[in-house]
């Protein structure tokens, strides 16, 4: 017998319509019941209701007098951005960046926090701490705690199933931090939340198929189609840091070798540059150093920046392969916009120019010729900005992505 769905109770209906008035407000800045009501189909009655508990919750503020059409003068409405902070964490480069982000997605402050060591004990502890440090600093209430990490994430049960670089295993991270907060938990990819902060609040037209691909101490792509966050069967689409692109290349921390992220990251360059700056006495960093443990990766910045012939070959080889990924990835989905985000962007438009020559040569032109690459302006908030994202998303149901 085929069987039908449930009718949707009272409080799921209300639930629903709250929603749907809540986002009304959200979309427009400021609006008045009468305009919510002609958007969402809903009574006048209804809205007025749902309205005033919204006020009642300090969710929404009468900010004062619209303008009249000839009837009475509306009340225009607005979201009380600062009534809720949200606790928000996510890694750029070697450290973690802690940020208190009000319901506007505006960051209130911020914080960082060195990752010194790949450590999973440690990473955890720094979370924490990072909590900690952000309930401290504000006194609204608190909306929930939003996970930004890199690694293969369950967002559904928040548990990071694997995080290389962060040494996590199966960490059920979303339950610990809510029965150490008691407050809501949303854990989810960085690099997935990091497409999502571009569909959102990149620059230029919006559009609706696009991929960000993240470029820190790992490598990892997040898709957006038609709107929305495309996370997989699995939660990993986007996972190409961990791809063999080097046949019997270096052997990478997930065990395999020639991945992607061992030949194309910024930690992969400053390893090649101390493999062979201290042996060509033509590299301007040949005499710098007696020690290639002392080349950092702002010496080598420094070297490219002043046209070291030898680092303007490794990070031209750098580009090379990561141009490779992204034909792949040209050829696989057929999108228009590929963003770039993380530390290795300072290389700039040589860098990424490398890098669309190297896609282009290995695309099919057809497809390849309408790839746009470029680099995201969102820089270090790129994470921050898509967890706020995702938790606003489903913690007050306002779907962001439409």
């Amino acid at each position: 017998m085929q069987s039908f769905p449930e009718k949707a109770t009272h409080q799921q209906t209300k639930t629903f319509n709250t929603q749907l008035v809540l986002k009304a407000i959200y979309d427009h800045g400021t609006i008045s019941r009468a305009d919510i009501a002609r958007l969402t189909l809903l009574t006048r009655a209804t809205v007025s209701d749902l309205v005033a508990e919204l006020i009642n919750q300090g969710l929404v503020l009468e900010i004062g007098p619209g303008q009249s059409t000839g009837g009475k003068t509306p009340t225009l409405l607005s979201i009380a951005a600062d009534s809720r902070h949200l606790i928000v964490i996510g890694q750029a480069d070697d450290a973690f960046i802690g940020a208190l982000v009000n319901l506007c997605g505006a960051i209130c402050y911020r914080i960082s926090r060195p990752l010194e060591s790949h450590d999973g004990n440690q990473a955890l502890k720094m979370v924490f701490e990072l909590v900690e440090d952000l309930l401290n600093e504000t006194d609204k209430p608190i909306l929930g705690i939003g996970i930004g990490t890199p690694g293969l994430v369950d967002t559904s049960t928040g548990v990071v199933i694997r995080s290389i670089n962060l040494d996590w295993i199966n960490l059920p991270l979303g339950q610990l931090l809510s029965e150490r907060y008691g407050l809501p938990v949303y854990v989810a990819n960085d690099s997935q939340v990091a497409a999502l902060a571009q569909y959102l609040y990149g620059e230029g037209p919006k559009s609706p198929n696009l991929v960000t691909i993240k470029l820190g101490q790992g490598i990892g792509s997040g898709i957006v189609l038609a709107g929305k966050l495309f996370q997989g069967d699995g939660y990993g689409a986007g996972e190409i840091g961990h791809i063999t692109i080097v046949e019997n290349g270096r052997l990478c921390r997930c065990g395999n070798r020639g991945c992607l992220e061992t030949v194309a990251t910024e930690r992969a360059i400053v390893q090649k540059v101390r493999e062979t700056a201290l042996v060509d006495a033509k590299s301007s960093l040949f005499n710098q150093t007696s020690s290639p443990d002392t080349i950092s990766a702002e010496m080598v910045f420094q070297a490219y920046q002043a046209g070291d012939a030898l680092v303007r070959g490794v990070v031209r080889e750098a580009a090379h392969y990561l141009g490779i990924a992204l034909a792949n990835l040209v050829g696989a989905l057929n999108l228009q916009h590929i963003w770039l985000t993380g530390g290795i962007t300072r290389y700039g438009q040589t860098w990424l120019e490398q890098i669309r020559s190297e896609m282009r040569r290995r695309s099919l032109a057809a497809l390849a010729n309408d790839t746009q690459v470029d680099i995201s302006s969102l820089s270090q908030d790129v994470v921050i900005l898509g967890t706020s994202a995702l938790l606003l998303t489903r913690e007050l149901g306002l779907d962001l992505t439409r």
